[in-house]
């Protein structure tokens, strides 16, 4: 059967600016249908807008599908759906129709293929009804329905639940759609089938095509599982990958900081197996918003199986960031081949004071859309007596945002010079290097409001 089911998933739906998320990759395979005999309710649509072409074409493909299955299954020299397997038709206009049931005699079933005629509406609810029935529930075989439909539902209650009801059953559902004179309502097929979409739904406006169709859709459902997969995996450029899980299949290994690579031997060779894959990714870019979480990511194997993942988003959140001060303006220099040394004139530096720099950060929660922010900083020095000793004050205006809702403001690099000959910590006044204590207090509040006093003017 091939893979039945691949998934990516992510852990969180909101990170910060630099915050970290688990991917998860995952895959189920299936065996082939020898070692995993099963029953397949072939559902087939003859309402009225069938008539001609495709109906002739469904025929076609439907009896091509039955072949392939014979032939998987080792019964086609004797005519038969061999290796335990089984094959029913439904079909279905106004109302469903069992025209057999489980059978294995490949004559019977295209005799009732043969049979179909068109007319009347199309009631897809009763045709999944009439499907689901079709199976043993004692019977371990795997169960598959295979519903082909050209038009939209016309006739009968909504066909959704009585789908969701089968796949609650472990019936695999798959949708092939012919875009007919009625249309067909794609969003539904893929409603109906089973997940993934892209490997269990397939729509033509062709119906020469059709028989095309079945005849893949027989390959995949009788070919062995997978074996030699190579997946490549690549995040955008707003991420890289920091850490690789081991995975519960095949090994996996980091290519760039941004791709990695997973590698399975084999699948669902022998019964159904699904595999998973996590890695952590971190946020390194610089903008907030909704972010893609992969570039792309390809998968290959043996047996050519079709496979897509989802592309799942997060938000990202990234704080305001003001920087009061300017820092020292660069001087530019090269160093040209293979020189060993190089002298350069740096110009002129002006000195500021001896002493240390002190450098601080500080978040101003919740600032709100156009207001700006008044923040003042307080440096005192403790001595031995626990005695505050005014260091220097900085008062700093913090510019208006205009983003969505109140954010955090995060104020980078607020720098104090505190000159070694005011050192009272005390330390030995002889040493250089002391340690020393110091006290820092913050006070901000908004420099703008929409506040005004009330005002009267009284004319005589």
């Amino acid at each position: 059967m091939g893979i039945t089911n691949s998934n990516k998933v992510i852990d969180v739906e909101r990170i910060d600016c630099d915050g970290s998320l688990r991917v998860r990759l995952a895959l189920t395979a299936a065996p082939d249908i020898i070692s995993n005999p099963t029953d397949i309710a072939l559902v087939l649509d003859r309402s009225g807008s069938m008539a001609g072409e495709p109906l002739d074409s469904m025929k076609a493909g439907a009896k091509t599908f039955i072949d392939i299955i014979s032939q998987s299954t080792g019964g086609q020299p004797t005519g038969e759906i061999g290796s335990g397997s089984h094959i029913g038709i439904v079909s279905f206009a106004s109302a469903a129709t069992q025209d057999t049931q489980m059978i294995t005699s490949v004559e019977t079933l295209k005799d009732a293929v043969d049979a179909l005629s068109a007319g009347g509406n199309t009631n897809h609810a009763d045709a999944f009804e009439q499907a689901a029935a079709l199976f043993d529930p004692s019977s371990g075989n795997a169960k598959v329905i295979v519903m082909f439909t050209d038009g939209k539902t016309t006739a009968g209650p909504p066909p959704a639940p009585v789908a969701a009801a089968a796949r609650a059953q472990g019936i695999v559902i798959y949708c092939i759609g012919l875009l007919g004179s009625d249309g067909v309502d794609v969003d539904a097929l893929n409603d109906w089938a089973t997940d993934p979409d892209a490997t269990h739904v397939a729509v033509t406006p062709d119906a020469a095509e059709l028989e095309a169709l079945f005849a893949q859709l027989a390959e995949n459902i009788s070919k062995v599982g997978a074996t030699n997969i190579d997946i490549h995996e690549t995040v955008t450029s707003d991420f890289v990958i920091t850490s690789i899980l081991t995975p519960s299949a095949g090994s996996a290994a980091m290519l760039t900081d941004t791709s990695l690579r997973w590698t399975i031997p084999e699948l669902g060779v022998t019964a159904s197996e699904s595999a998973t894959l996590d890695f952590i990714i971190q946020h390194v870019g610089q903008n907030p918003g909704t972010k893609l979480v992969n570039e792309s990511i390809t998968y290959m194997d043996t047996e050519g199986n079709a496979v897509t993942f989802p592309e799942p988003t997060v938000a990202v959140e990234c704080e305001i960031v003001v920087h009061p001060e300017e820092c020292p303006t660069p001087v530019e220099l090269t160093v040209e081949g293979c020189t060993d040394s190089v002298v350069v004139n740096m110009g002129d530096v002006c000195l500021k004071s001896l002493g240390r720099i002190i450098q601080m950060d500080v978040t101003v929660k919740n600032v709100c859309p156009g207001r700006r922010v008044a923040l003042a900083v307080i440096l005192t020095e403790v001595d031995e007596n626990g005695l505050e000793h005014p260091r220097g004050m900085k008062a700093v205006t913090i510019p208006a945002h205009y983003l969505t809702g109140c954010r955090d403001v995060l104020v980078k690099c607020i720098r104090f010079v505190v000159p070694e000959d005011l050192d009272v910590s005390g330390g030995d006044p002889r040493a250089m290097c002391n340690p020393r204590n110091f006290k820092a207090r913050f006070i901000a509040h908004n420099i703008d409001s929409d506040f005004y006093c009330c005002e009267s003017a009284v004319t005589l």
